[in-house]
């Protein structure tokens, strides 16, 4: 039986790239240890913020972590307190200097992660889940996405036997290559058992090369967590023209 394979990492290294940027070298399984350590961390910590990605770059001393989400003025806090805590908190988890960016996702009904997510927390509060679906489908599509997919899978409404049903409105070309396919596994915690819920939603076609940063076109929320914004001040002055003598 034929299976459809993972249309994000099918897709790396063509119109995507990577979620951690580091070369590991020996220490290659310590560092990928360490990024999974991160990431259930901060999701667990940052349950309520609306987080989509988590990207890690690293470097000799520095570890860059920056975090996409709906809700960034939950993660930054007021004054950015809340950005400074998590430094210091994953500081000690890690032991090395944090930098943390935090990027705000404009239109969250196109984000796979969030899509899933609100669905998810949908069937957990007994909402039925067609109607989840059903408003999460029209929502993604209102906001210009050229196809979205959705599969239910579990014991659906408590029927003794599990079963998956799928919904799927527009087109969601997994073979093609250039399509901009976003991609979700969530999950639903039910009296009957866990559901599952997969998310796929078909963004556009990408023509010609493609920036592979996973941030090009979005902008920076709140106050630096690190010394970004000295260091984008430096490089201005340096484009400065000079008085000729």
């Amino acid at each position: 039986m034929g299976q459809k394979t993972n249309p994000i990492g099918n897709r790396l290294g063509i119109i995507r790239g990577w979620d951690s940027n580091w070369y590991g070298g020996k220490d290659y399984g310590d560092r990928i240890a360490e990024d999974y350590k991160i990431r259930r961390y901060l999701e667990a910590r940052l349950s309520k913020g609306g987080i989509s990605k988590i990207y890690i770059e690293r470097t000799l001393k520095l570890v860059t972590i920056t975090i996409t989400t709906a809700r960034p003025g939950l993660i930054i806090g007021k004054g950015g307190q809340e950005v400074d805590k998590l430094k210091e908190e994953l500081k000690k988890l890690t032991d090395k200097d944090i930098q943390i960016n935090i990027f705000e996702i404009k239109r969250p009904e196109l984000d796979a992660v969030l899509v899933a997510d609100s669905i998810a927390k949908q069937i957990e509060n007994r909402i039925s889940y067609r109607r989840a679906v059903k408003m999460a489908i029209q929502s993604t599509m209102r906001m210009g996405a050229e196809g979205i997919k959705v599969q239910i899978s579990g014991r659906l409404n408590g029927a003794e036997m599990a079963r998956s049903e799928s919904f799927k409105d527009g087109r969601i070309p997994l073979s093609t290559f250039r399509a901009d396919i976003d991609y979700h596994i969530g999950e639903a915690l039910t009296q009957y058992g866990k559901l599952g819920v997969k998310v796929w939603i078909m963004k556009g076609e990408v023509y010609g090369k493609r920036d592979l940063s996973p941030l090009v076109g979005q902008q920076k929320k709140g106050p630096s967590a690190g010394r970004g914004d000295r260091d984008d001040r430096r490089s201005r002055d340096d484009r400065r023209p000079r008085d000729r003598k």
